[in-house]
């Protein structure tokens, strides 16, 4: 009976360790099945870390040195403007080192795109073309255009209505005339072949009003060249079919961390209020 019982008990005891064997057998199966899609996620969670921004020990620079008061250099040779400043300043945000270097214009992208640089800040502006080559940040600046008028001129609206039949210069094939001729159809335009010309003959007074850059004719009114004749009327035209969609750094397509890094810096450049005094320092007269 005792021997029945033990070959009863060693009977039982096989068919259990079948039973776990079997069923450890299906977890494991079922635990490797799963793994592919885990081992996708991980492996998608590493991708989007590759693109999250890091640390750089250096950030390099390249500019140009023509385009006062964005880049150029001073009667010391050296290189200065309201772009260096600020890519000092988000250096500095970021605890890197700056390396800042010029080059001509038409050789910017090229060194952008050989690895060269991190980044290009020269005031490009963004615009459909540049998209095939480079990306870009966030919007750092616009550049407005700006009615200014003579000061003896009786302060009018800035709109189709306000200066009907009001003579306004601007200078031939630019997005000014352009604008001018879509919006302000009941003012005579007094085109000119450029815009030096243009503000001359409003300070000459062969003009009540003139329509340009904002930019430019900032410096032109805080300048010798007006004479004190005029001052700025009305506030900023923006509208990017005329005016471009502002301008930004550019970085390369294959980079896509430094985008993220700069627009980081930028964001806190803006909030420590270190972009408003660079804006108050390089343009004597508000453009916006």
């Amino acid at each position: 009976m005792k021997m029945k019982i033990q070959k009863s008990v060693q009977n039982a005891l096989l068919a259990f360790t079948a039973v776990v064997t079997l069923a450890l057998g299906c977890a494991v199966s079922a635990f490797s099945e799963n793994a592919g899609p885990l081992r996708v996620a991980a492996a998608a969670t590493e991708t989007a870390t590759d693109t999250a921004p890091t640390r750089r020990v250096v950030i390099r620079f390249l500019t140009d040195s023509d385009f006062p008061p964005f880049n150029f250099y001073d009667e010391d040779g050296v290189l200065v403007g309201f772009n260096i400043d600020l890519a000092r300043a988000i250096c500095l945000e970021l605890g890197t080192s700056c390396d800042i270097k010029a080059r001509p214009w038409e050789d910017l992208f090229a060194g952008l795109k050989k690895g060269e640089a991190d980044a290009v800040i020269a005031a490009h502006k963004v615009t459909g073309a540049a998209l095939k080559d480079v990306d870009f940040t966030d919007r750092y600046f616009h550049t407005p255009g700006r009615f200014a008028g003579r000061k003896e001129q009786p302060q009018v609206e800035m709109t189709p209505s306000g200066l009907d039949g009001k003579r306004i210069a601007v200078a031939r094939g630019t997005a000014h005339e352009a604008f001018l001729k879509a919006f302000f159809r009941d003012s005579p335009l007094a085109i000119y072949e450029n815009a030096d010309l243009a503000r001359e003959a409003l300070a000459a007074g062969k003009a009540d009003f003139i329509f340009d850059d904002g930019i430019s004719l900032a410096f032109w009114l805080n300048g010798t060249l007006s004479r004190q004749c005029c001052e700025m009327r009305g506030g900023p035209f923006l509208e990017p079919k005329f005016f471009g969609d502002g301008i930004a750094i550019a970085v390369p397509k294959t980079d896509p961390g430094i985008r993220l890094l700069l627009n980081k810096a930028l964001e806190r450049v803006r909030a420590s209020g270190r972009f408003e005094e660079l804006v108050q320092r390089y343009f004597p007269v508000r453009i916006y």
